[in-house]
């Protein structure tokens, strides 16, 4: 999709089809009287009749409207203007390039100049419409042998609130499009099955992602160097699989050598069968999905290549197979981390802490100023949250409060859940330093308090994304989530 500025009056310009708002009780937004005023009132004369009302997200398609330069004119339900929130703004879009996808419409031009999100600057609404655009158009055809139809739209333009601020939101679009196809790439691993996405295949992506961008460096350790390293607690995940697991480098180099960089580590298992605590059988074949974690880590790292941010970023990937077998660890075995602390494996369907930790450990070498975990770790996350939240937690408040901004900055929200001492006691072991399990209640912070005991050398959050990161049903797929989350934060930081 391309996208681009284009300045004059809504009814001047030659499109296919051209996007207007219209509020409620079909008041007009300038855009939409400057048609209306052209075409011999044919936007008023269906408010009138209340065919339209301009309820949010309602649309409404006019063909070949008289004294229009475009082809069609979409009429795009706003609410009540005075309440036009980032969140409302979002729905709009979304539900406009919904209709504007149905279309066999390849230029499509979105007439928004005089619409004022209340929380935000006019910059978002730039920005946000490029996202969702790239998000809308992603098609899953991987293995199918029809293939989802293409979109017609080819090109996508908006009008400038003012020429003054033309190269503010030129950025803007080009941020947006950038942090669309990183949700997209993020999706599109995790849509991937378990035959496919294996850990050598996202190694083998995160290298095509270091080959095409010069600020990009990719390094894989194979399960010889991860075993030299002491990755005992990692290792005992895969131990079962014949899939070889990989620890997975991904470098950004965006601003000095000396500044420390920030650390992003995801959980990479491309598919959990929960190994000897063999899961049950019902919407197992949605534990493809729990590598969500490492690919919301590869689509940022991508953005923010995309963007040349002028920060430092390390991608750290820890990518495995949870597999019952011969070798496969027991409930009961106790294995020993890359820190040497050693860990009594009660049950070997809490792997993804098992894999974070040594991460986490090695994560050291690199003096962070901070590392953020991402996983799909806690079915306790999905019963709190549902689908809507990120789990947050932290061991440092500054960090906790900047992330949570930067989710209600850009709607990809977290919510953060104490990490007290108290409950570090449910992972008392007899037999080892500590157990992988707490227990089953407050499951999702006694798993954050297992991987505090390994980040306790810098400053560490930890975002559950059990709940947010794929839907399922009729929508089964992943989400990309939080890539946005990830990508805002990063923005936010200076080198």
């Amino acid at each position: 999709m391309k996208y681009s500025l284009k300045t004059g009056s809504a009814e001047k310009i030659s499109a296919d089809c051209v996007v207007v708002v219209v509020w409620n009780k079909g008041l007009l937004s300038d855009e939409a009287k400057s048609i209306d005023s052209a075409s011999n009132k044919c936007i008023s004369k269906l408010t009138r009749t209340e065919d339209f009302t301009g309820k949010l997200g309602d649309t409404q398609l006019i063909y070949s409207p008289p004294g229009i330069k475009a082809t069609r004119v979409l009429l795009l339900g706003g609410g009540d203007s005075k309440k036009l929130t980032s969140k409302n703004a979002l729905k709009m879009l979304q539900c406009g390039l919904k209709a504007v996808n149905g279309l066999n419409a390849a230029s499509i031009h979105f007439a928004l100049t005089s619409i004022t999100v209340k929380d935000q600057d006019p910059a978002w609404l730039t920005a946000r419409l490029a996202q969702e655009a790239e998000s809308t158009s992603y098609r899953y055809n991987e293995t199918k042998s029809k293939k989802s139809k293409a979109l017609a739209g080819k090109a996508i333009s908006i009008a400038p609130a003012s020429s003054g601020q033309r190269k503010t939101l030129e950025q803007a679009l080009k941020q947006g499009a950038a942090i669309g196809k990183g949700i997209n790439l993020a999706r599109h691993l995790g849509n991937l099955p378990g035959n496919i996405c294996t850990p050598t295949y996202l190694a083998k992506q995160a290298t095509v992602l270091g080959n095409k961008h010069a600020y990009l460096a990719v390094r894989v350790l194979s399960e010889k160097q991860m075993s030299r390293l002491g990755m005992g607690s990692l290792l005992s995940v895969s131990a079962g699989s014949a899939e070889e697991a990989k620890l997975i480098l991904i470098e950004y180099k965006g601003a000095a050598v000396s500044s420390q960089p920030h650390v992003l580590v995801g959980k990479g298992v491309t598919f959990d069968s929960g190994g000897i605590s063999l899961k049950p059988g019902a919407s197992m074949d949605e534990m493809k999905f729990d590598m969500c974690g490492a690919a919301s880590v590869i689509g940022t790292l991508a953005t923010v290549a995309e963007l040349k941010l002028p920060v430092n970023v390390v991608g750290i990937i820890g990518a495995v197979e949870n597999m019952p077998g011969s070798k496969a660890t027991k409930p009961g075995d106790i294995v020993t981390s890359m820190s040497g602390k050693t860990i009594e494996v009660l049950n070997t369907d809490a792997e993804g802490r098992l894999v974070l930790c040594d991460a986490l450990t090695y994560a050291e070498r690199y003096k962070p100023r901070s590392v953020i975990d991402i996983a799909t770790l806690t079915g306790a996350a999905v019963a709190t949250f549902g689908s809507h939240v990120n789990a947050l937690l932290s061991n440092n408040d500054d960090l906790a409060d900047s992330l949570l901004k930067c989710g209600e900055q850009c709607l990809d929200r977290a919510w953060q859940l104490p990490l007290w001492e108290e409950y570090q006691e449910q992972l008392k072991s007899n037999f080892a330093d500590i157990a992988n399990i707490g227990g089953p209640r407050a499951g999702t912070i006694t798993a954050a308090c297992f991987l505090s005991r390994f980040a306790e050398k810098y400053k560490w959050a930890h975002l559950d994304i059990a709940g947010s990161a794929w839907d399922s049903g009729d929508q089964k797929g992943a989400t990309g989530r939080p890539v946005a989350l990830l990508v805002e934060y990063l923005r936010s930081q200076k080198a």
